[in-house]
């Protein structure tokens, strides 16, 4: 498949266009303004209650109010910051149609998709962004090939069920692949999970002395979840991470009984955490 890099939005530096208010400041150059005109009442303009003086803060806050729709109307035609109904006005431009759900993050990196999937040899990122459009259950997908040869296999990590997407899903994304104004004429496409390991997770753990036993039962489906938001495809599951997320209030000391070492997952392939057994090792300081 070709290179091609997917970027962070939010990595971008805030345009210029976009100017940052200052109520304040406008207020002063509205003074400076009339001391320029009229000498003469300067000093009046230093009352806190001088008629002047509210006429400029008027002024100032209605200039205040026209200089920000400005920056929201920039901001509307603005990938990086459109919201709502602005981007799906600029997410149609790229023929990219808002999934009912759909959170804004996930429209805009498919809109990202869709670009990128439009220059020549973008088959991978469009590829991704065809997957990821059949379904918002579809968190995350990889394209690519096994060498020299030529199918193209697209693995799917799935928003729920720890990541393994069920059959009914992998149907929605394998027919919105093979849909023949998708699908480059030569493409063989391969569509299954991505995740090709459950691993279960066995730890030892020690409780401050006022912490209630009650904690162990929530640990596990919150260690899952975790695992889930945070993670995805290509990520590996370490016992740093794994202790990291245990080490919740209360918890004095973790020690990771399996998996044994790191588990390594290649970058087109995920990981799902299955069972979570927490053995009480009794409280310590």
């Amino acid at each position: 498949m070709s290179n091609w890099t997917e970027f962070d939005l939010s990595n971008f530096p805030p345009p210029g266009i976009i100017e940052e208010l200052d109520f304040e400041q406008l207020l002063a150059r509205f003074k400076a303004g009339m001391s320029a005109r009229m000498p003469e009442i300067a000093p009046l303009l230093e009352l806190e209650y001088e008629p002047a003086v509210k006429l400029g803060e008027e002024h100032s806050f209605v200039e205040l109010l026209v200089r920000q729709r400005i920056n929201d109307a920039v901001r509307a035609n603005l990938l990086a910051y459109a919201t709502g109904a602005d981007l799906d006005h600029l997410a149609v431009f790229y023929d990219v149609i808002r999934l009912p759900g759909e959170t804004d993050e996930r429209l805009k990196q498919r809109v990202i998709l869709a670009i990128q999937g439009r220059s020549t040899g973008g088959t991978a990122p469009r590829y991704k962004s065809v997957a990821m459009g059949a379904s918002t259950r579809v968190a995350d997908a990889v394209v690519y090939r096994n060498g020299t040869d030529p199918t193209v296999h697209v693995a799917v990590y799935s928003t729920d069920n720890n990541g393994v997407p069920d059959e009914g899903l992998l149907s929605q994304v394998r027919a919105a692949l093979n849909d023949p104004a998708v699908r480059m004429v030569n493409d063989t496409i391969e569509v299954a999970a991505a995740v090709f390991q459950v691993v279960d997770v066995e730890a030892n753990i020690w409780l401050l002395p006022e912490t209630p036993d009650t904690l162990l039962d929530v640990l596990p489906d919150s260690l899952k979840d975790r695992w889930l938001q945070e993670r995805g495809l290509g990520f590996d599951l370490t016992h740093s991470w794994l202790i990291s997320r245990l080490m919740v209030a209360g918890v004095q000391r973790v020690e990771i009984v399996s998996p044994g070492t790191d588990v390594v997952a290649p970058p087109e392939r995920a990981i799902s955490i299955g069972t979570v057994t927490l053995n009480n090792m009794g409280r310590d300081y």
